[in-house]
């Protein structure tokens, strides 16, 4: 039998370990456990990652690697394209980042919130700021040169807020089968376009300007990688 690859040894411990951290949080899972599931050697998270912590840090980051790759942020439109059309394609690749069972950056992330260790807040910090520059700068495209920099973050706070609560309440009715927590939305791109499309009146709403209100918001191009 060939020897496995130290690459395919780190990459098959970082996957079980985000489905660890997933279904039971940092603190009670176990290195013995990840191994287990990994078939890798219990010195293997030593070897490739020094301690707990650190594999706990890559996990979320490879899952959230994943993650992006699978439903890039913006979502196919083009950086050139109408900022209508940009926050079209990044409203649509959030939602559907979020609802991907898959995606289980997002599950480790409530899991932190609930019960914070500190170990991603610097991790996490590093790897939205590229994201949010983008969300923040349709704002400002949106907003036009007279906005404050307080309306802007207002509006993008306001427009994330409606691609996560819902979305992250429907994938946490789902894990629990709570009957009591009904699936609301299932078309994830009729929901898309309706956040956007309310988004958009509420941004002509601050700029006291009904030119956006009007706006049709049209499906972007999707890309070849299924995002």
């Amino acid at each position: 039998m060939a020897k496995q690859r130290s690459g395919d040894t780190r990459e098959k411990l970082l996957h079980a370990a985000s489905i660890v951290f997933v279904e039971k949080g940092f603190r009670d899972a176990t290195v013995a456990e990840i191994c287990k599931l990994a078939s890798a050697n219990i010195s293997a998270v030593n070897y490739y990652f020094g301690s707990k912590e650190a594999l706990y840090q890559e996990a979320w980051r490879h899952a959230f690697a994943e993650a992006v790759e699978a439903h890039p942020a913006d979502g196919g439109v083009s950086n050139d394209a109408p900022a209508e059309e940009r926050l079209h394609g990044q409203v649509r690749a959030l939602i559907r980042r979020i609802a991907d069972e898959n995606s289980r950056d997002f599950l480790i992330s409530q899991r932190e919130f609930i019960n914070p260790t500190g170990l991603l807040e610097d991790v996490m910090r590093l790897e939205f700021i590229p994201l949010r520059e983008k969300t923040l700068a349709v704002m400002r495209d949106l907003l036009g040169p007279d906005a404050s920099e307080e309306q802007v973050v207002f509006c993008e706070t306001a427009v994330l807020s409606m691609c996560f609560h819902p979305m992250v309440l429907q994938k946490a009715g789902r894990r629990v089968k709570s009957a009591e927590a009904p699936v609301l939305i299932t078309d994830l791109e009729a929901y898309a376009r309706s956040v956007v499309k309310f988004a958009l009146a509420g941004i002509a709403a601050v700029r006291g300007d009904s030119s956006l209100t009007g706006l049709s918001v049209r499906r972007p191009d999707v890309r070849a990688s299924g995002s």
